[in-house]
Formats: C-alpha cells, sequence, structure tokens
C-alpha cells in the first residue's frame, strides 16, 4: 500500500502519524475542515472535507489505498450530540466498503478499559468500544491501536500557563508513550501490512503514576511550573453545570483509577520498540 489518507491530521496525535508516514515515503492526503492549518510537508496533500459529508470521504477514500483514523470525542461534545468517533465513523466504514478500500488504521483507547470497573460507566468509553466492534465486524481489514497515556498531554493538558494542574490521586503506573514514537509503530504496522484485523497495544519505556511524569517533566522542561492539585470531588461537582468539567471528572477517574498492565511487548517485537523517555520529552518541550 502507498497511498494513505489521514482522517484528523491537524492534531496533536494525527499530525506526527500523517508526517511519519510522509517521511517514510508513503503519499498521504490528510482530510480537514481548515486548510489554512499551518501543518506541512511536501509529502502530505490536504483535502478539503469531513466524516459528516459522505461526498468528500468518497472522494478522499477513492484516491487512496487506506484510511488512518485519529478521531476523539471533543470535551464539549454530549451524549445526544453528532460524533465523528461515531456517526462520523459509520459514514466512512459504509463508503469503504463501497469503494473496496484495502485497510482502516484506528487510534483507540487503552484507559477506555476501565468502562465497567468499579461500577465505572461513562457513554464516552462506551462509545469507544462500539467504533471497535464497528470496525472489527465492517469485514475491512484493520489495524487498532490501544495507547496509553501520551505524553503530550503533559503539554497540552496538564499544563496551563505557569501552572501543572492535578487532580486527585494517581493510583496506578502508566507507560507514557511519545506520539513521535507511536507514529513509528503506525507506519511499521503498514509496512509490514498483513490483511485481517490487528491489535496492538501502544506502551512506552516507563512506567510512571501521573504525579512522577509531572514531577520529572518539571525538573527537565526549561520552565519553570508550579503543581496545583484540585480534590476529583470538585471536579465533580462542577461537572454537574460544565459539560468540560463534566468530561475531565470522568477522564480523571478512569487514569487515576485504572490498574494499567504490561502489555506491549508483543507490539514492540513486531513494530519497535519506543525509545523516547519522559527526561527526553521534556527538555524538548
Amino acid at each position: 500500500m502507498k497511498k494513505i489518507a489521514v482522517i484528523g491530521a491537524t492534531g496533536m496525535l494525527g499530525w506526527p502519524v500523517a508526517k511519519a508516514l510522509a517521511d517514510a515515503g508513503f503519499a498521504v492526503t490528510a482530510l480537514s475542515r481548515n486548510l489554512k492549518s499551518n501543518r506541512k510537508h511536501p509529502n502530505v496533500n490536504w483535502m478539503s472535507g469531513d466524516l459528516n459529508n459522505p461526498d468528500s470521504i468518497r472522494k478522499l477514500l477513492e484516491g487512496n489505498d487506506a484510511v488512518h483514523l485519529n478521531l476523539s470525542v471533543k470535551q464539549h461534545e454530549k451524549q445526544t450530540d453528532w460524533h465523528a468517533e461515531e456517526h462520523g465513523l459509520e459514514n466512512l466504514l459504509r463508503i469503504a466498503q463501497e469503494v473496496n478500500l484495502k485497510h482502516v488504521s484506528y487510534l483507540s483507547s487503552l484507559i477506555m478499559n476501565y468502562q465497567g470497573v468499579n461500577g465505572f460507566d461513562w457513554w464516552v468509553f462506551r462509545l469507544k468500544q462500539r467504533a471497535v466492534e464497528n470496525i472489527r465486524h465492517s469485514g475491512i481489514s484493520a489495524s487498532i491501536f490501544y495507547p496509553s497515556t501520551f505524553m503530550e498531554t503533559l503539554v497540552h493538558q496538564y499544563k496551563a500557563g505557569p501552572f501543572m494542574l492535578l487532580a486527585g490521586e494517581s493510583k496506578h503506573k502508566q507507560y507514557f508513550i511519545a506520539a513521535d514514537d507511536y507514529a513509528q509503530q503506525v507506519v511499521q504496522s503498514y509496512r509490514q501490512l498483513n490483511t485481517g484485523f490487528r491489535e496492538y497495544i501502544i506502551q512506552g519505556p516507563q512506567a510512571l503514576t501521573t504525579d512522577e511524569a509531572v514531577t520529572i517533566f518539571k525538573q527537565n522542561t526549561a520552565a519553570k511550573l508550579i503543581t496545583l492539585r484540585a480534590p476529583l470531588g470538585l471536579i465533580k461537582f462542577y461537572g454537574r453545570f460544565i459539560q468540560k468539567m463534566n468530561y475531565g471528572y470522568h477522564i480523571l477517574e478512569a487514569l487515576n483509577n485504572y490498574p494499567e498492565k504490561f502489555e506491549g511487548e508483543n507490539t514492540w517485537q513486531q513494530l519497535g520498540k519506543p525509545k523516547i523517555t519522559i527526561e527526553a520529552f521534556s527538555k524538548r518541550n
């Protein structure tokens, strides 16, 4: 496969994959609602459109061998809203079947396995589980990636100006993974692609609690940062009135309590071992 479409390429996790695929020699076409993005690469072509527009999906897929999906439920979205990771995915799979697309790769979630643990129930995790099953039963060859926590969240979610914002207590270690390492694993999955349904656990080389990761980040980044911590119950309270807070509460509840185990050895053997440590990541951010 030489031609790969990428949906969600402007984001924190989508662009590293699009760039890595292009660097590896694949012809990449990225679908975006905003063609004014500053994401530039000589082997990445941009096409206007979105998953709510079947015509743009068809135009994208007809010229490519495969599609990589970097979808998510936005923090402001409500359960009754239209969701790219549900309704948009349904549109894409239907059209992919019609045009006989060869392969779909999809960034899922490892933390969604917390669904049902200790009575935890969240519609976002249920949506993500359905997305995997819809791909599984589509009849299209597919690769599903289940990542641990990305190091990039330290910059884009925990960092706010001069502060690192934490809530609740991080009880278990997570195998933090850098987006660039994950992107290289996606590239390897396409280089050695076999048909069928494949699943990969994406985990990094270090097991750290969120508190430990934040401490290392503060010690190695150039900025002087101060840690602020809020009770998780406070986030839950404000979540009754503010959708973004409600989303944040559920994510933090799952991250703080999910007993992540190391399951990435098979992925390392097949797609390469991640190399980037929290220390190295922090020094360049």
